[in-house]
């Protein structure tokens, strides 16, 4: 008995060391492109960082309290809030919309499928010009307005109309990728429970509501997740498009935190407001994950 305990202990010690090292490429990866700088920005946000410096000053909190009295920096969180609470429930609701239309028997499912879904591998930089000459004072856009006798403005190049625009080219770019995840959803439901709605004398609606809408329940907080964590991060588009502006109407916190670092390079200051914008995610995808996710089987 004792020798077969002991076989079996060496076993398992063998197995985990296996594991480990099969594991160990991953985590070095991990460690010096994801947790590695993760742990840099942190303890630079406490520095008056200059890479143009051979010595860097120890600032303590000082950069937080800045970017507590900073204008710009709340100006981006606001139009950041905007810019999710505009983007995440129209692109989710589209989606969807999307993958209920391509999940039907109809002709040509696989080609609407496919055109749905190039806007999402397309080049972010390629579409941000394309709508740029959409959204111009010439451009397309106001072309077609201009059939119905409605004068447009320059859509990027005002306050009032620059951040909406980019959010819908955010929506038409990011819903043909979301209603991939929608579509593995809906064709994950067994469909006789389908049938069984329908044998209850369940309507089209009835169906929906009590069959498909609960059985999505896990793709909708994959996508809803993704999508607040993707719309906080924007940048290529305004960077691209606006460069913040007009007047700031654009400025994003991750275009914020782009230029503090390469335009007045203030790492240190930049990266107090990266470890921010973290927490702000993290909070705000912990509300989400409590609020909507699945609960285990």
């Amino acid at each position: 008995m004792p020798n077969s305990r002991r076989s079996g202990t060496t076993e398992r010690y063998r197995e985990a060391v296996s594991a480990y090292f099969f594991l160990l490429p991953s985590l070095v990866v991990l460690s010096l492109f994801v947790f590695g700088p993760l742990v840099f920005i942190l303890a630079v946000a406490f520095f008056d960082w200059n890479l143009f410096r051979p010595e860097q000053h120890f600032l303590g909190a000082a950069n937080f309290v800045e970017l507590a009295g900073d204008e710009l920096f709340f100006t981006a969180l606001r139009n950041t809030a905007v810019y999710a609470l505009g983007v995440v429930p129209i692109q989710t609701l589209l989606a969807l919309l999307l993958a209920l239309a391509v999940n039907q028997n109809i002709p040509a499912r696989g080609f609407f499928r496919a055109a749905f879904y190039i806007p999402a591998i397309t080049s972010s930089v390629v579409t941000s010009i394309i709508f740029l000459w959409i959204y111009s004072k010439p451009g397309l856009l106001n072309y077609v307005l201009s059939w119905f006798g409605i004068v447009g403005p320059d859509w990027i190049g005002s306050p009032k109309y620059a951040l909406g625009a980019i959010m819908a080219l955010n929506v038409w770019s990011t819903s043909g990728y979301f209603m991939v995840a929608f579509l593995a959803g809906l064709q994950a439901i067994p469909v006789s429970l389908y049938e069984a709605a329908r044998i209850d004398g369940a309507s089209s609606w009835g169906r929906f509501r009590h069959v498909t809408v609960p059985g999505l329940k896990p793709t909708l907080f994959f996508v809803v997740t993704l999508g607040i964590i993707g719309t906080f991060q924007v940048f290529d588009q305004i960077y691209m498009m606006s460069a913040g502006g007009p007047v700031n109407a654009t400025t994003t916190l991750s275009y914020f935190i782009y230029i503090s670092a390469f335009r007045y390079f203030r790492f240190g200051y930049a990266a107090a407001a990266a470890v921010v914008l973290f927490a702000i995610i993290l909070l705000v995808t912990r509300v989400q994950q409590k609020i909507a996710r699945p609960e285990a089987p």
